[in-house]
């Protein structure tokens, strides 16, 4: 599932290919961008803000994407053949040396701009909290202190990107077993500080690795602890894991997955 770690080493990747290169194809396949065209403008960079990927260009435009659940950006030699489908495509920036696809993108969104008056990426991620993976320096505090306010289960807050960007439902799961606490204990009642310390240390760590692992092993099925493991036992004490959903709202439940001797309810 992409989060924050998946959607900075994405941006990373469309950097590295396209960043400095003049836009040969440039293609929206969203009916509110369809006509636009950056063809000729030079790929200024690409940066990541919590889930969202932010693509520079020259004329002062930004093209803001977001995965959601099942999107992903390719990188491919000019001309070589797409491994999905053409019609998964919403997005494709071409230059000399690379072409850029987005498959799936669960968002796609062209913020105009001019190279005297480019565009305020505030308008689409300035509602954003702190981001562990790319503040320098990360406002700790000022997340810590948001998720100590917020009366919700602590599951639902800790996914809130207004609080924290780029945490979803993976790592809201492995960072409470690890802190050994219940989804559905209320935030204003944790020790929000140590939990967004490890969170900000774990998606760090995770950044750099090419398997997300919370577990510190990378083989396939060791690299979580409660996750996707309903009524498997316990990697620490056995117990079978119980299963349940939490959301902010019925259309925003996502599953949840803990260990009831290691997350006693309270």
């Amino acid at each position: 599932m992409p989060e924050g770690d998946t959607v900075w080493r994405a941006a990373q990747r469309l950097d590295r290919a396209l960043r400095g290169g003049v836009i040969t194809r440039f293609e929206l396949r969203v009916p509110q961008a369809a006509t636009a065209d950056l063809t000729g403008e030079t790929v200024l960079s690409s940066t990541a803000r919590g889930k969202h990927l932010l693509l520079r260009t020259s004329g002062g435009s930004i093209l803001h994407t977001h995965l959601k659940m099942e999107g992903e950006w390719l990188v491919f030699r000019p001309g070589a053949r797409w491994p999905r489908q053409a019609f998964r495509a919403r997005a494709v920036v071409a230059t000399a040396k690379a072409e850029a696809v987005g498959f799936d993108l669960g968002l796609v969104e062209l913020l105009p701009g001019t190279p005297e008056h480019p565009a305020d990426a505030a308008s689409a991620v300035g509602y954003l909290g702190p981001d562990p993976l790319n503040d320098d320096p990360f406002d700790a505090a000022a997340a810590a202190e948001a998720l100590q306010r917020d009366p919700r289960a602590v599951h639902v807050a800790l996914q809130d990107q207004r609080t924290v960007a780029g945490f979803g439902n993976e790592y809201a799961n492995e960072l409470l077993f690890l802190r050994g606490l219940h989804p559905e204990t209320p935030a204003t009642e944790v020790d929000a500080a140590k939990l967004i310390a490890l969170g900000a240390r774990t998606i760090r760590a995770n950044r750099d690795r090419p398997i997300r692992s919370f577990t510190g092993e990378t083989r396939h099925g060791r690299t979580d602890w409660v996750y996707g493991r309903a009524r498997q036992p316990c990697r620490r004490c056995g117990t079978l894991i119980e299963t349940g959903s939490l959301g902010a709202d019925p259309t925003r439940e996502r599953i949840v997955f803990w260990c009831p001797r290691c997350q006693p309810a309270r």
